[in-house]
């Protein structure tokens, strides 16, 4: 049997089988020594403890380091930002672009929006984006425009007391027609509950101190011109606006002949084509000699009792100029500041309206100048049947309008004939 070998330090000698001496334990660890140190020199030739001075280096460039890093990330991060706000105002001026080409696919163009096309083909763009409806505004108006209008589009009167026989004569030709989006706004008590009992769509307005006092007491002019202020209401929740005064009388739906291309589409008060038009009007002052005819462009004005007005900015823009011009100038007329508003152009010390405006065909809204003055003298006028007759010349309101329904209504063919032009 083999016995237990030793380790090979602890040998003396080949085959020798005594232990080792205490001189040859020393060699073997001074050779130990020598060994552990060589490695040590090999593998850690700075030492295994660096210097203070060495160490605090090290650490600066680290640091120094750490900084560089976070200011480069904070440049690049600031250089993204900067990348992702041009992204979306492109972003926003591609969605601004998509609106009004669709706005004009809407109309039936196809043209480029911004590239001109082949000569005589170029059109600008006519129609403006209507607002974002706003219900917290009057949340129970809009509670019953929901209920009342057709296609967002609603028929408009105001009215008080002190009209009370005409307002009916209104609302009855409406119903006869078979009109049932019209809404009247009543400015007191009474007119409310006779609007009710006549099942007639009615809103009171809540109590505002001043406008109540107008509406309950004040004359047409007075009333005329508080409209501008209520109808801004419909115009934040989103509606359109068919404007009627209540001497007005309706033998057709004017919503089937409306463009509504245009942020304001009114009735003129021209009685042909020119004056409701336009027309170059040469204006003559002799003593300029060679100069002295000057060309001037005329256009009678639009009729502020009975007009369309869709909800767009420049609309709203509009009802605020002439509602607060009408609070500083009370002794303005309403219809002259709604057209100075409309058609005077920017000037120095003015800036101007951008609005889009269209005046409506002058036989189908009928003001009774042209119905006196010219329908009914013509043979060929008078089977024309029109949307409206507004009788906005005359002062004797209630009998030409009864003689005016016995003529387009009840076939009456003389019915118009005693009257005179004018309000003789």
């Amino acid at each position: 049997m083999a016995g237990r070998r030793e380790p090979p330090l602890m040998r003396t000698g080949l085959g020798s089988g005594q232990p080792p001496s205490r001189g040859s334990r020393i060699a073997a660890a001074v050779a130990v020594g020598v060994t552990l140190g060589c490695v040590c020199a090999f593998f850690y030739p700075d030492g295994l403890i660096s210097r203070s001075t060495d160490s605090a280096l090290h650490w600066r460039r680290r640091a120094d380091s750490v900084t560089c890093e976070t200011s480069e990330e904070v440049t690049n991060l600031q250089s993204q930002l900067a990348s992702l706000e041009r992204k979306n105002a492109d972003f926003r001026k591609q969605i601004n672009e998509l609106s009004m080409k669709l706005q004009m696919a809407g109309q039936g163009k196809n043209q480029a929006l911004y590239s001109a096309g082949p000569f005589g083909t170029v059109k600008a763009l006519r129609t403006n984006p209507t607002v974002m409806p706003d219900e917290s505004t009057n949340p129970r108006l809009a509670k019953i425009l929901q209920q009342v209008a057709v296609k967002k589009e609603i028929i408009v009167a105001v009215a008080n007391s002190n009209v009370k026989q005409t307002l009916e004569m209104w609302f009855t030709n409406i119903k006869r027609v078979g009109i049932t989006n019209y809404l009247v706004v009543a400015l007191d008590d009474s007119i409310e509950n006779f609007c009710k009992s006549k099942d007639v769509p009615v809103y009171r307005r809540d109590p505002d101190e001043g406008i109540d006092s107008i509406g309950k007491t004040g004359g047409n002019h007075a009333v005329s011109a508080l409209k501008f202020r209520i109808l801004r209401e419909f115009l934040q929740l989103g509606y359109s606006v068919l404007l009627s005064d209540i001497d007005i009388m309706f033998f057709q739906n004017p919503f089937d002949h409306l463009y509504g291309d245009s942020d304001i589409e009114s009735m003129s008060d021209g009685h042909d084509n020119m004056t409701a038009y336009g027309f170059n009007d040469v204006f003559d002052e002799p003593s300029m000699g060679w100069a002295r005819y000057a060309h001037t462009m005329r256009i009678w004005v639009f009729n502020s009792g009975f007009f369309f007005i869709r909800p767009t900015i420049p609309s709203i823009e509009l009802l605020d100029r002439v509602a607060g011009r009408l609070s500083r100038e009370p002794k303005s007329w309403d219809q002259a500041v709604f057209n100075e508003e409309l058609f005077f152009p920017s000037h120095p010390g003015y800036e101007g309206l951008h609005a889009s405006k269209r005046t409506m065909d002058i036989y189908l809204f009928m003001n009774s100048k042209v119905l006196f003055k010219t329908v009914r003298k013509s043979a060929q006028l008078r089977k024309l049947k029109p949307v409206i007759v507004h009788l906005n010349y005359h002062p004797d309101k209630e009998a030409r309008m009864k003689a005016v329904i016995e003529f387009y209504v009840n076939g009456k063919q003389n019915a118009l004939d005693h009257f005179p032009d004018g309000s003789e």
